[in-house]
C-alpha cells in the first residue's frame, strides 16, 4: 500500500519551482526587474541595495521604475555598481517625477520616458509603466505590501506571461 501524503504541492506549483532552481543554477546573465513600494522600511532599503549591488556585481541587467522607495534604492546601488547595467522605465516625462528623484534619474544612462502618459493618472501610467518592464525581463523582483494593488497586479501579469516571480512582503 503507497502512503500519500495531503501536502503535496499542486502540479503548477511544481514547475514554478522548477523553474526558480534552474534560474539559481544558471550562470548566464539575466534581464532582472526590481519593482517596489514607494513607502519603504528603512531595514528593508538596505535589503533592496544589498540584492541590486549584488545582481549588478554578477553583471546581470536591471531594470526599474523611477520612483521613490524600492526603485530608488535600485537605481542608487546599481549607478555606484556600473551605470551600463541600469533601466529605468519612467511611467510619464522626466518633468513629471518628483523633484527629489529628478537628479538621480539624470544620471542614469538608459532612461525611458513615456511623455505620452503625462494625461493618464499616475496609477494607470504606472501599470502601464510596469507592464513594460516585466515584458523586457527574464525575472521579476517585487517588495510590496499586502495592500499594494498595482503591485500584485503587475505580479500576477509576469506570472501569467511565464516569467519567475520573487514577491516579498514588508508587512
Amino acid at each position: 500500500m503507497v502512503t500519500r501524503s495531503l501536502d503535496l504541492p499542486a502540479l503548477d506549483r511544481i514547475d514554478t519551482l522548477a523553474q526558480e532552481l534552474a534560474l539559481l543554477q544558471d550562470r548566464g546573465k539575466r534581464r532582472i526587474a526590481i519593482l517596489g513600494s514607494r513607502h519603504v522600511p528603512v531595514v528593508s532599503v538596505h535589503l533592496v541595495e544589498l540584492v541590486a549591488r549584488s545582481l549588478a556585481q554578477e553583471g546581470h541587467s536591471l531594470i526599474t521604475s523611477g520612483a521613490l522607495g524600492v526603485n530608488s534604492a535600485v537605481i542608487r546601488s546599481v549607478l555606484d555598481v556600473d551605470p551600463a547595467r541600469l533601466t529605468v522605465l519612467l511611467p510619464q516625462s522626466l518633468d513629471r517625477q518628483p523633484s527629489e528623484s529628478r537628479e538621480q534619474l539624470e544620471r542614469v544612462l538608459n532612461l525611458v520616458e513615456k511623455p505620452e502618459h503625462d494625461e493618464l493618472p499616475l496609477p494607470m501610467a504606472s501599470s502601464l509603466c510596469n507592464q513594460e518592464i516585466i515584458s523586457r525581463c527574464d525575472q521579476l523582483i517585487c517588495y510590496a505590501f499586502h495592500d499594494s494593488e498595482t503591485l500584485l497586479a503587475s505580479c500576477r501579469i509576469a506570472e501569467d506571461m511565464g516569467k519567475v516571480v520573487s514577491l516579498m512582503f514588508f508587512d
